[in-house]
């Protein structure tokens, strides 16, 4: 296998930059990696939902108060009355750029360098996605993996099998690691069961609800061949109120 050095990766589902206050802060969000200061995040909900469906935390705000830059997917969600709205956000002056694929998006360090991406439909009846970066640190590579799985458990093991399946056919052979907001509740079963016997579950601990973390919701899932130091649950004042749910991080090496 080839080396990996000892890098930092973190998960987070920032629920489109919604305090539990039910302000939409993008600045607080941003203080919340900065603290957790991981090489690699794996956002959730990271784009608005309704509307031009653009960034939560807008690229110039990443650009200019983050030590990050978003993984650039090339695809954009379709809207009804594409043209018009196009249209109009420009005569409106509005940013409806999103910095990921049904609210998945990863954010790396200006050192890391991006070999490849791509933007993954996945089987639901409700829209779902999920995104790969694969990456250069240190001249090594290795693949990240976000993702936001179903509430459904059998709509989730479906989309993990997909996920592993898109994995299995890319080209390059390298360490991968997922992250993301699994909806499991259950810490041994289900879609966690679709991940044996290649993968092991960093252990983070709960980061749901952010008032009073009781489940493991939020999953860094790592390759067995890479060794996981150190994983935790971020748990700061600026994370208890940034979003719903807090984020989580492991610290992994070959």
């Amino acid at each position: 296998m080839t080396d990996v050095p000892t890098i930092t990766v973190a998960s987070y589902n920032m629920r489109k930059a919604i305090g539990l206050d039910r302000r939409r802060d993008p600045h607080r969000v941003l203080r919340v990696l900065h603290e957790i200061d991981a090489d690699v995040v794996a956002l959730q909900e990271a784009d608005k939902r309704f509307g031009g469906r653009g960034a939560a935390v807008p690229h110039e705000l990443i650009d200019s108060h983050s030590h990050y830059k978003p993984v650039h997917l090339g695809v954009r969600h379709k809207r009804p009355l594409e043209k018009v709205r196009k249209h109009a956000d420009r005569l409106l002056k509005v940013n409806t750029r999103n910095i990921g694929w049904h609210g998945n998006a990863i954010l790396v360090k200006p050192h890391i360098g991006v070999l490849d991406c791509v933007a993954l439909e996945l089987p639901t009846l409700e829209p779902r996605g999920a995104v790969i970066a694969e990456l250069l640190i240190d001249e090594k590579p290795i693949r990240v993996v976000g993702m936001h799985l179903d509430l459904s458990g059998l709509w989730r093991r479906r989309q993990m099998r997909t996920i592993l399946e898109t994995i299995a056919r890319r080209p390059q052979k390298m360490p991968t690691i997922l992250m993301g907001d699994t909806n499991e509740w259950r810490t041994e079963a289900g879609v966690l069961r679709e991940i044996e016997p290649d993968f092991h579950v960093a252990p983070t601990g709960p980061s749901f609800h952010a008032r009073h973390p009781v489940a493991q919701l939020d999953r860094i899932i790592v390759d067995k061949e890479l060794n996981i130091e150190a994983a935790g649950v971020h748990m700061s004042a600026a994370a208890r109120r940034a979003s719903d749910h807090l984020p989580i991080w492991a610290r992994v090496s070959a």
